[in-house]
């Protein structure tokens, strides 16, 4: 099975001004699409060659896992926005994130932490845990809670090539405009399924 860069449900330049359309062109189109064709050379006469990415994720290793992982997680984090955004969730999932933080605003405050102080290159996630509560954690480079038994809901990629062209190496300012643009609505129905 030959993994596919997923396309985008928005134009290239329909997140400006917090992610610029330059920004989409390497992130996406050459990064994400670099950890694509990895993939598909790597898992060549492999057992993963015909396997989903979620499996790949949760039990491969070294340059497979790699770029499966960086594949899983880039398109979890690029299906999450919406061009004019929502302001915060709601119904079940704005309960559970009340539940687990006390508030929306505490749980965006301790999110936009994690994303912030994640030492070098990685991700910041909110997560549904085993137990069905929520959680934040950090992972590094192509890290993915799956492999914890985490259900991710919510990815913040704090790599540079996701900031570095719009923001230089202002993190504090591109976690902020990321909450300017995402869909809470692909978190609820993560959430829900």
């Amino acid at each position: 099975m030959a993994f596919k860069l997923p396309e985008l449900p928005y134009k290239k330049d329909a997140l400006e001004p917090y992610i610029s359309a330059r920004t989409f062109e390497f992130h996406y189109g050459k990064h994400h699409q670099a950890y694509v064709n990895n993939l598909n050379n790597l898992v060549i006469g492999t057992p993963f060659e015909n396997a989903t990415l979620e499996t790949i994720v949760k039990e491969s290793d070294g340059g497979i896992y790699n770029n499966g992982a960086q594949v899983w997680n880039h398109t979890f984090y690029f299906i999450q926005f919406l061009p004019e955004g929502c302001n915060e969730p709601k119904d079940e999932l704005k309960k559970a994130i009340e539940k687990s933080f006390d508030s929306y605003v505490k749980f965006k405050d301790e999110f936009s932490k994690a994303a912030a102080t994640l030492f070098g290159s990685g991700w910041a996630w909110l997560v549904k845990n085993e137990a069905g509560e929520l959680e934040i954690v950090q992972t590094t480079n192509a890290g993915n809670p799956l492999r914890d038994g985490k259900k991710p809901l919510l990815t913040c990629d704090v790599w540079e090539h996701a900031y570095y062209l719009d923001k230089q190496n202002a993190r504090p300012k591109y976690i902020e405009d990321f909450w300017k643009i995402i869909d809470w609505k692909v978190i609820s129905k993560r959430f829900e399924e």
